[in-house]
């Protein structure tokens, strides 16, 4: 099981480049499923989530070709096993995303729960009322989801109870060939929802609204193959602010969406980071000291759940008391007594964490609990007194494409051991 060794209070300098996106890859790779045409996707990271989607789409029937430049080309002739079974996905919270796919294309879907980090259950529910809307029958027993929809899916109006990404995602997915409208009211607004419905309208679907809380599908009758570029991965790219940010370093977060992020980059400017955005990077210059600030966490375009644990790593070293509120999962806090290990002032009551600062972390052998908890120990190590070992970064790896060697490159002492 590898570990990084890392030695912190190096700085930082140069440019960090971004991936695309883990988030947006997932949904994209799933939406290949509706088409027997081959789609060619650019951009996409070579992280293990997307290895585990890549395995799933080969075990329904794809054939799965590597091309330079990290495309893919996805070829989903004729689907043989519309199934996602658990020896697959159990280490992948991402498995429901074929649900509305499969049962789209061939009337038919068994899909494993979804597995991988415990920080708090997936609506799953939502996904099921959803294609309960759109006709299909759908009930559940050992631990998998079966939808059947023999006479095919047909429009309907889905009223989310709760904003769900993947929930809209998979809905969208299922609609763009079903018979008539489908209206989607209380969407999830992410970018990498935009980013799907821009994929699917190149394959022919016929999508609007996509990045509002409203979205309609008209239903086509079938889709095609295509060629699209995944956007940027906003959480890598806030994950490398932050670390510029913490280690007071002057850094150039490379080949990203600012605007993805937009909400970070208030709250940095808030705590008095000097962060300068053009349209496809952040610079990061060194200030003398920053103040706490506090953070909800939202849905998009509020603050991103996945950057609260990385959020928080900063505020320990911040002046002041911060309150940093999760109202999107349940238990994300499980870096809170790692980062303790380190020295890190923290308080958990409830969704709230109570961080006062500033704190003089050092080095120590910490666990990876999950993948955003992973980040944060990584940044936390990076500004540390000494050394520290971070085990389990198996964790990290499921999203987060060589962060060992992109931090190295602008000189963190950081490496992987075996």
């Amino acid at each position: 099981m590898d570990k990084f060794k890392i030695t912190g209070r190096q700085g930082l300098s140069g440019g960090i480049p971004v991936s695309g996106s883990k988030n947006s890859s997932l949904p994209a790779i799933a939406a290949c499923l509706l088409t027997e045409e081959p789609v060619t996707l650019h951009r996409v990271p070579k992280v293990r989530d997307i290895g585990t989607m890549l395995k799933l789409l080969e075990h329904n029937g794809a054939t799965v070709e590597h091309l330079p430049g990290g495309a893919v080309r996805i070829h989903a002739a004729k689907i043989v096993n519309p199934e996602a079974p658990y020896d697959i996905v159990k280490t992948m919270r991402a498995s429901s995303l074929v649900l509305g796919p499969l049962a789209a294309r061939t009337g038919v879907a068994r899909v494993s729960m979804p597995g991988g980090c415990s920080i708090g259950a997936r609506p799953i529910n939502l996904h099921i009322n959803g294609l309960e809307h759109l006709g299909a029958t759908v009930y559940q027993e050992h631990g998998y989801i079966e939808a059947s929809a023999p006479n095919g899916l047909r429009g309907a109006t889905v009223q989310f109870e709760r904003i769900t990404v993947t929930g809209t995602e998979d809905l969208m997915m299922a609609a763009a060939t079903a018979k008539g409208t489908t209206i989607l009211e209380n969407a999830a607004r992410e970018p990498e929802v935009v980013d799907l419905a821009n994929l699917l309208t190149a394959m022919g679907a016929n999508i609007s609204g996509a990045g509002t809380s409203r979205i309609v599908i008209e239903g086509v009758e079938r889709l095609h193959g295509a060629e699209h570029e995944i956007i940027p991965d906003r959480i890598e790219a806030g994950t490398f602010v932050i670390a510029g940010v913490m280690s007071n370093s002057e850094v150039t977060v490379e080949n990203c969406v600012p605007e993805h992020f937009a909400a970070l980059l208030t709250k940095l400017r808030q705590a008095g980071a000097r962060v300068e955005e053009s349209a496809s990077s952040v610079q990061i210059r060194p200030v003398n000291r920053l103040r706490s600030v506090d953070m909800t966490t939202e849905e998009h375009p509020g603050f991103a759940t996945d950057l609260q644990a990385q959020f928080m790593a900063l505020m320990t070293g911040a002046l002041g008391i911060s309150f940093v509120t999760e109202n999107i999962f349940e238990n994300r806090f499980m870096h809170v007594p790692e980062l303790a290990r380190m020295g890190a002032n923290i308080r958990i009551e409830g969704r709230q964490a109570i961080v006062a600062g500033p704190c003089d972390l050092t080095g120590a052998q910490v666990m990876c609990s999950d993948l955003r908890a992973s980040a944060s120990l990584v940044l936390a190590a990076l500004v540390a007194r000494g050394e520290s070992i971070l085990d389990r970064v198996y964790h990290i790896d499921r999203g987060y494409e060589n962060i060992e060697a992109k931090l190295a490159g602008a000189g963190a002492r950081i490496e992987r051991v075996a």
